[in-house]
C-alpha cells in the first residue's frame, strides 16, 4: 500500500491529498529515508511523521484494506512516539500564550514598561556576574 494512502487509512491525515503534500515536503520518512507519496509500505516498517511540531514514530503492524475507524487504528500501527514530544508541545503552547497575540495593536504603556524592565533585569544580571 502507498505511504500516503496508509497514513490516511490510519487517520494521521484527514485526506490523501494532505498526506501526499506532507510526503512531498519531506515531513515523512520510512526506515530513515525520505518517502515519496508512492512509496510502498510493508509490515515492520518504521515511519516518522512530523506534524504539529511533533515527530510521531509509528511501526506498521498490518496493512488495512480501507480507512479504519478510530477504535481500530491500533490494530494496524504501533505508536512509539516519546512522551517528551507531547510535553514539549505543551511548553510551546504555554510560552506562546505569555506573549502578545498578533493583531492586538500597538503595545500599551504597561507593555512597554514591562519590556523595558525586562531589558534592565538582563543588564543587571550581566553586571552582577562580572
Amino acid at each position: 500500500m502507498r505511504i500516503d494512502k496508509y497514513l490516511w487509512c490510519v487517520r494521521y491525515y484527514k485526506t490523501r491529498s494532505i498526506a501526499t503534500q506532507a510526503c512531498q515536503k519531506g515531513h515523512i520518512t520510512v526506515n530513515g529515508q525520505q518517502a515519496k507519496p508512492s512509496r510502498e509500505v510493508f509490515p515492520t516498517d518504521k515511519i516518522t511523521v512530523r506534524r504539529d511540531q511533533i515527530k510521531y514514530m509509528i511501526t506498521v503492524l498490518d496493512i488495512p484494506a480501507n480507512r479504519v475507524g478510530p477504535k481500530l487504528v491500533d490494530i494496524y500501527r504501533k505508536d512509539e512516539t516519546p512522551q517528551e514530544s507531547f510535553e514539549h508541545l505543551e511548553l510551546l503552547k504555554l510560552s506562546k500564550a505569555h506573549y502578545r497575540t498578533t493583531g492586538t495593536g500597538r503595545p500599551t504603556k504597561k507593555d512597554r514598561r514591562d519590556l523595558d524592565d525586562y531589558g534592565l533585569d538582563i543588564e543587571e544580571d550581566n553586571k552582577d556576574t562580572e
